[in-house]
């Protein structure tokens, strides 16, 4: 993944749940040109952060072991604008998980206000190579530190969730 929309995970329960914020500021380039005058977080990339939220979820119940990719938002709701100022916090709930893929229903919220709603379908790719892991080596981990996944992260039965073997450095 080239970008990252989500600053970091608040909350992540394994097969669940997992709330992440994005605090939307004036130094981002892409405010300068939306709207002119008037700079807003383009819609697409708060669907972006949404995306990415529940598909951490989906990806850390397989142990990163699969790629997994936003394939269809079948539903998607906008209710306000988000604006320079404005936190995002991005609620993803995992519906359901299957081999093919998996299918989660996410929020945007800006304080107690809903800001977006939506449903989105992943697929996993690279079945064939599933045993081999797809994201290994310390640049993923590094990610997955910063966004402090594991930090908050936890199994349903409140346990803390263990980091995956093959993301720790000494197996890159």
């Amino acid at each position: 993944m080239r970008w990252f929309w989500i600053d970091r995970f608040t909350e992540l329960v394994s097969g669940e749940t997992a709330t992440a914020i994005k605090t939307v500021s004036l130094s981002e380039e892409h405010l300068h040109d939306h709207f002119l005058g008037i700079p807003t977080m383009p819609n697409s990339l708060i669907l972006e952060g949404m995306a990415q939220t529940a598909g951490m979820l989906v990806s850390q119940y397989n142990a990163f072991k699969e790629r997994v990719i936003l394939a269809k938002v079948p539903r998607i709701v906008f209710h306000c604008r988000a604006v320079p100022g404005d936190t995002l916090t991005y609620r993803a709930k995992l519906e359901a998980i299957e081999e093919s893929g998996a299918r989660a229903t996410t929020t945007s919220h800006i304080g107690d206000q809903i800001q977006s709603e939506a449903e989105i379908l992943f697929a996993h790719i690279d079945r064939e190579t599933a045993h081999r892991p797809l994201f290994a080596g310390a640049d993923f981990g590094d990610l997955l530190r910063s966004l402090k996944i594991f930090d908050v992260g936890r199994n349903p039965d409140g346990s803390p969730l263990a980091y995956p073997e093959h993301l720790s450095p000494q197996s890159s």
